[in-house]
């Protein structure tokens, strides 16, 4: 088991010597990987995505929050100032509840992971959601920060993948 900072040095190398393969003519002095954080549930998500792709992987970020419904209206006033009365809302999602934050395939194996950072909870969805994608045999794991995640990557799949 590895720790935080060590997790977190991998994935900027495997970042970097991606990088390298792509654009070999760029000098050294100018590469730079993203600042990598797991502090919140969208850069947790970010540093999982890439952490799969660069060991082979697909992934992808799901969205299920629905649709926007703008109910704003723009007009100008008696005065001559543009005015914007209403609101936007968001009505059902088209998509599955419940749906996890991230589906990915590794190594032809279908993985659902949901993202949840602090105090954050399943809800009945969620939780129904993952009986269903493991009675389908699928894999689904609840992620709370990338140490867990990189050394539950590790050990099913092996070092980095290479298993």
């Amino acid at each position: 088991m590895k720790n935080k900072r060590t997790a977190i040095a991998k994935l900027r190398e495997l970042y970097l010597q991606d990088h390298r393969r792509k654009y070999p003519s760029m000098p050294e002095y100018a590469r730079t990987s993203p600042r990598y954080t797991d502090k919140t549930a969208n850069g947790l998500t970010k540093m999982i995505i890439h952490f799969i792709r660069l060991n082979g992987g697909q992934a992808e970020r799901i969205n299920c929050t629905g649709r926007i419904i703008d109910n704003r209206k723009t007009f100008t006033d008696v005065s001559g100032r543009v005015r914007t009365i209403g609101s936007v809302q968001y009505g059902k999602t088209a998509g599955t509840r419940g749906t996890a934050d991230i589906s990915a395939t590794i190594r032809g194996r279908a993985v659902k992971i949901e993202v949840k950072v602090g105090n954050d909870k399943q809800s009945s969805y969620q939780r129904q959601y993952q009986k269903d994608i493991e009675a389908a045999g699928g894999i689904y794991i609840i992620v709370r920060n990338f140490i867990g995640f990189y050394n539950w990557y590790n050990l099913k799949f092996g070092s980095n993948g290479n298993r």
